[in-house]
């Protein structure tokens, strides 16, 4: 492989913000490895994209030898043997008040947001150190700006992804690799459509088109598409900047935070009314 031609390796490549990752650095001249549990996403990005520079290939991110085999096989065809950036994307949801979510549901959710964030830390790090101002990227979330109700799980998970990124953002930088995550609020992606109520007080999730109709059209909580989330990623290679919120006005929820944790926790509150009604 060329030295010029820089590599990136996606995880949840199939769908949503991952596979328009994948589409905007192949387009950029980038080599791309894209994994996913599902391996029809990644059949259909090589019928669109085609073979040149994008590999792919079916991991369920859980399974810590498939990940690294997969990460391995990728790199040994990059310049020098390394990568020039690593975004751990990969994340499930679920939904519903804490108690109603089932542990081993709950657990897949960690498995899967957090400790295959730790997978491709320490499986990505060998080959991160060897290329020049390389980057580990991952998904975190606007839940990890405040911890959002219905979802606990979820954003307990984001909130470690936060934490780690900042931690290694220091710790790596005497190995030369950058650390950095993205925080989307609400993302146009099968997520929002596919993650299950375990309350079942709710109905079933809506139609995109449905979606789309009743998304706030303004504010820090109006959907954006998931092309906004992979252009804050790849802006993130050339620069030093920690967190990337999308949009950029959910920063404020960490600087109110910040300044109160109880005020934050107030209107949090407001926007879910049933949480302050008592059970009967």
């Amino acid at each position: 492989m060329s030295a010029g031609i820089k590599s990136i390796f996606i995880t949840g490549a199939g769908s949503g913000m991952g596979r328009e990752g994948v589409k905007l650095f192949h387009s950029k001249g980038w080599r791309v490895g894209a994994i996913d549990r599902n391996d029809g996403g990644l059949k259909t990005l090589e019928q669109e994209l085609g073979r040149d520079r994008l590999w792919t290939r079916a991991v369920d991110v859980t399974d810590k030898a498939s990940f690294e085999s997969a990460l391995a096989d990728f790199c040994a065809d990059n310049a020098n043997g390394g990568l020039d950036m690593l975004w751990n994307n990969a994340g499930i949801g679920e939904s519903g008040w804490f108690e109603d979510v089932p542990y081993e549901a709950a657990m897949r959710v960690v498995d899967i947001n957090f400790k295959a964030v730790l997978t491709g830390a320490y499986a990505g790090l060998p080959y991160l150190k060897k290329a020049k101002n390389s980057l580990m990227f991952s998904t975190s979330s606007s839940s990890a700006t405040y911890g959002m109700p219905r979802i606990a799980v979820y954003a307990a998970t984001k909130h470690a992804v936060k934490g780690l990124t900042e931690a290694l953002s220091v710790e790596w930088k005497r190995h030369g690799v950058r650390v950095a995550d993205v925080l989307p609020g609400l993302i146009d992606t099968a997520i929002l459509l596919e993650t299950p109520n375990r309350s079942g007080d709710r109905p079933s999730p809506p139609s995109r088109e449905a979606l789309q109709a009743g998304a706030p059209k303004k504010g820090m909580f109006r959907l954006m598409p998931a092309s906004s989330v992979a252009e804050s990623a790849y802006a993130a290679y050339g620069s030093e900047q920690l967190h990337w919120y999308v949009p950029k006005e959910l920063k404020w929820i960490d600087r109110i935070k910040g300044f109160s944790a109880e005020s934050m926790r107030k209107r949090i509150q407001k926007l879910f009314p049933a949480i302050m009604t008592p059970d009967p």
